[in-house]
């Protein structure tokens, strides 16, 4: 038989989370944001689910092809915008829009022939420091945008750093209202810490949100809130099985570097997963795990092909039993994602992109 370890992608929580978003910014239109291979779950696999978003938003032009594939006519967005002159001509064959964050793309599309004019997205840098035109060169790089044939529509886009803490929005906010004041087109500036958090004040929300993490289950703000906090389903499940049990004696230890030593009696369960599937490695003692759907905990290093959970308290646990990493369990119990990513001193988004290619993919209702 195959080795038991499998990620389920679940529809209905994408469905759900679409959804949510919707409700946290009413009157928006939203982004679903598929980069990354939809943030690890598989663009593919959560089309279907999120055909009900007002557009798609993603990083690069084979990712936009496999949406355009799917029969998708929308709009779809490549937030970093092209890399090259010539990919604008693929945006012209395949009606994308793009962001514009830098003179070298501008002078691009000054070269670009095209019969059917470009809608962009003119970025902003209010205070990220990443991408964008500072405040004082925003409307110039409007007006060079305005005066060319080669562009259609051009709407109005920032990052905002601080959305999911205390520091917030509004100082990136006041920089970005004031360099786009009077200049028509969309506005763009939520993503998903910002659509949860401030989405119901039309002042920040704009014309489309941009929902990312929120789609998959995941708080973009724990730990302050959590997903279920905000009403948000786990899109992904991470499950395997014992394949081997061990009975601990008081003194002896576990795995690489022996960094458990048992303080009692205890029975330890061998799962089929590790650092090569995706399950991060500095995830240590103590980290949450579901067995039978029972919260209990790993014990130990994490190796690569095996991680090792404290049955002690989980009571005819054996080989063959349901190991839950993160998602939901067969009983319906669940393990947030945000917890294991916390104990490995990460983000859930991490664990879902690093999900690794050895790993099958279910989808599931």
């Amino acid at each position: 038989m195959p080795r038991p370890i499998l990620a389920t992608i679940h529809s209905a929580a994408l469905q759900h989370n679409l959804a949510r978003a919707r409700q946290a910014a009413p009157d928006a239109l939203v982004w679903a944001v598929v980069k990354a291979n939809a943030y690890g779950h598989g663009i593919e696999r959560v089309f279907d689910a999120l055909r009900a978003a007002d557009g798609f938003a993603l990083l690069d032009l084979a990712e936009a092809e496999r949406v355009r594939a799917l029969g998708w006519r929308g709009p779809i967005l490549l937030l970093e915008g092209v890399f090259e002159p010539r990919d604008l001509e693929l945006c012209s064959r395949l009606g994308l829009w793009h962001a514009v964050h830098c003179d070298e793309q501008i002078d691009w599309l000054a070269a670009h022939k095209t019969q059917a004019p470009h809608r962009v997205f003119l970025k902003m840098n209010s205070g990220m420091n990443r991408l964008g035109f500072t405040p004082e060169r925003y409307r110039a790089a409007w007006a060079r945008l305005n005066a060319l044939t080669q562009v259609d529509e051009i709407s109005f886009m920032t990052h905002f750093s601080d959305a999911d803490g205390p520091r917030g929005t509004d100082h990136q906010m006041a920089v970005f209202r004031q360099a786009t004041q009077d200049l028509p087109g969309e506005r763009s500036v939520c993503n998903s810490a910002a659509t949860l958090r401030q989405g119901s004040d039309p002042a920040v929300r704009g014309d489309w949100v941009r929902a990312g993490i929120v789609l998959y289950g995941s708080a973009p703000d724990h730990p302050e809130r959590t997903a279920a906090d905000w009403g948000l389903l786990s899109a992904m499940t991470l499950s395997s099985r014992i394949i081997g049990v061990q009975h601990l004696q008081p003194g002896d230890t576990v795995g690489y570097g022996s960094s458990f030593t048992a303080d009692r009696a205890m029975t330890i369960g061998i799962v089929a997963c590790g650092y090569a599937d995706g399950y991060p490695r500095h995830c240590s003692t103590g980290t949450p795990v579901l067995v039978n759907g029972t919260p209990t905990r790993l014990v130990g290093r994490v190796s690569m092909d095996m991680l090792n959970v404290d049955l002690t308290s989980v009571p005819g646990a054996g080989i063959g039993s349901e190991v839950t990493l993160w998602g939901r369990s067969s009983s319906g119990a669940v393990q947030p994602i945000d917890e294991v990513a916390r104990a490995g001193a990460t983000i859930g988004y991490e664990l879902m992109c690093a999900l690794a290619q050895r790993v099958p993919v279910a989808l599931a209702d």
